[in-house]
């Protein structure tokens, strides 16, 4: 379904608001609090965000119920493999980005500027429009949801009160504070791990790795929220053996093995254009590796490979979901989510399906 076609929320209010998490400098500036950044701004300055800036001596939200774009999706595109399997969500992004990843996938939505031209759209009129199309989940998704925090975490409030359940699809750079917050609303997530050294995140992100990891352990230790990560393999950027080797053994150490991975095939974009897309070997490779180190659901993703998309049982191999990119092709899991072969329980939030 096309974005234009489902986009009319007819939401009129302010397209800004207050925020939380910042505190006063001296001069009439402030400091944002809500990511690593903490961006120091004066009057009528907005940070590495763009959406998030200084008026009048606080912190306000440029851009509050305006929306770059809406779709209905399978949840499998997020990707979300463990969560509701099978069922529609309606994603929506917001815009702006605190990070400023050279290979963006998503440039036109992460760095918009014209916040007035986007889509109006409330908390209370996306939930609604969410329950008339039959999803029972709605993601926050296309560019970061963290700089929008506020805008967020009111539609997740909106959508719960429904028996909707929020998604998160973000790259997980925030500060504790906000973090402990927006989670608090979220069912599940998928984090961008885009890689497993500081210096990449320095030189194509213009961030830090070490937020990142934090925000992981938090959302396996200490919330209810559903984890899932994300890393886009680079070919000569993040795809070394050595680096999967220490990516996949942290995630299996400290998180555990049941964490579903997907290793993703990048494409050529925005500011990365004289790198070649990944081969297929190198995602069967880190795949290996993974699996070598512990990880029992790892998957691959921007590639045709039904193999590597589908579900197996880690105890006796049998097909629990088949996948051909986001279309469902085979279910062996009984209502509890157990396999029908040997009863070993999949990790995941599961209803029963119908083929």
């Amino acid at each position: 379904m096309e974005m234009k076609s489902i986009a009319n929320f007819g939401f009129q209010g302010e397209a800004w608001r207050p925020t939380r998490f910042w505190r006063p400098l001296e001069g009439g500036k402030v400091e944002c609090g809500v990511c690593p950044h903490r961006c120091r701004l004066s009057e009528g300055e907005r940070g590495i965000c763009s959406v998030r800036g200084n008026a009048g001596g606080a912190v306000v939200l440029h851009g509050y119920g305006r929306s770059s774009g809406f779709a209905v999706d399978p949840i499998e595109k997020k990707p979300l493999f463990h969560f509701l399997p099978g069922t529609k969500v309606l994603s929506f992004g917001t815009a702006g980005c605190n990070l400023a990843c050279r290979f963006c996938q998503n440039a036109a939505i992460s760095q918009a500027g014209d916040l007035e031209a986007q889509v109006a759209a409330g908390p209370e009129a996306i939930a609604r429009r969410a329950l008339e199309l039959g999803c029972p989940s709605v993601a926050f998704t296309y560019n970061d949801p963290v700089p929008s925090h506020e805008y967020c975490v009111d539609t997740a409030q909106a959508c719960r009160e429904r028996g909707l359940r929020p998604v998160a699809v973000s790259a997980g750079y925030q500060n504790a504070g906000p973090r402990a917050e927006f989670y608090r609303h979220m069912d599940a997530v998928n984090i961008d791990l885009k890689a497993f050294t500081e210096s990449f995140y320095r030189r194509l992100c213009a961030g830090r790795l070490q937020p990142v990891l934090e925000t992981l352990e938090y959302l396996r230790k200490e919330t209810r929220t559903w984890l899932e990560i994300t890393t886009l393999l680079i070919p000569g950027e993040n795809d070394s053996a050595g680096e999967l080797d220490r990516l996949t053994g942290w995630i299996a150490g400290t998180l555990g093995p049941d964490v579903p991975l997907h290793f993703s095939a990048f494409h050529p974009a925005w500011k990365l254009l004289d790198v070649p897309p990944t081969p297929l070997a190198t995602l069967v490779e880190a795949r290996r590796i993974a699996r070598g180190n512990g990880l029992r659901h790892v998957y691959l993703g921007n590639v045709s490979c039904p193999d590597g998309e589908s579900t197996f049982c880690p105890h006796c191999g049998r097909l629990l979901i088949g996948r051909d990119r986001y279309r469902l092709s085979a279910w062996g899991l009984t209502e509890q989510g157990a396999c029908r072969g040997c009863g070993t329980l999949c990790p995941g939030v599961f209803e029963a399906h119908r083929l």
